[in-house]
């Protein structure tokens, strides 16, 4: 019996659209998830008011792996890209995921449905609002347990510094996944 190796590279080319896991879209994943994770090493603070605050690209990462491959990817490379984290600072590392999926899989859930330029825009837009209401909810209730701040000075920094700073944040990862996800999935497709 002969295999058609076109019929297997285009069979796992597609088996992300599908739901299946190939061996090259494991192996795809892993390669995303080792690039979130170097991107996690990428910290910088981008808005001045609120210097602790630190940005890393590995969001841009997450978001294009879902896209490309499709919102379980985008989870998985979501979670397994803040375990680094999760060693020196389990608080940070939850803050990380929540941020990360809930950017991740709302876009990449609707760019699913129709691989578009105008659906992954929606779906972004989509999961801009997601993130930035569960970032400031879970900073809220989170960031008092691991610094000991009132709940009531965290909510007095959602307007000065958390809105602005993952506003900001929110946006870059979208803008740079937006105008690097179409090429990133026509190398994949190869």
């Amino acid at each position: 019996m002969a295999i058609d190796s076109h019929a297997t590279t285009t069979s796992n080319a597609t088996d992300s659209r599908s739901g299946g896991w190939s061996s090259r879209r494991i192996a795809v994943t892993a390669l995303f998830t080792a690039i979130a994770i170097v991107a996690n090493f990428i910290e910088f603070p981008i808005f001045p008011a609120a210097a602790w605050l630190k940005y890393d690209p590995s969001g841009i990462v997450c978001l294009v792996s879902g896209l490309v491959f499709g919102p379980a990817t985008g989870l998985v490379v979501s979670v397994l890209s803040c375990v680094r984290i999760l060693f020196g600072n389990p608080w940070g590392a939850l803050m990380a995921v929540i941020a990360s999926v809930s950017l991740t899989v709302p876009a990449a859930a609707i760019y699913r449905r129709r691989r578009t330029r105008g659906a992954a825009l929606a779906g972004m837009a989509v999961s801009a609002v997601v993130c930035l209401a569960l970032c400031i909810v879970a900073n809220i209730i989170v960031t008092p347990l691991y610094t000991g701040m009132p709940t009531e000075a965290v909510i007095a920094l959602v307007v000065p510094a958390l809105l602005p700073f993952n506003l900001l944040k929110i946006a870059i990862n979208c803008v740079v996944s937006f105008l690097v996800y179409g090429t990133v999935e026509r190398i994949v497709e190869r």
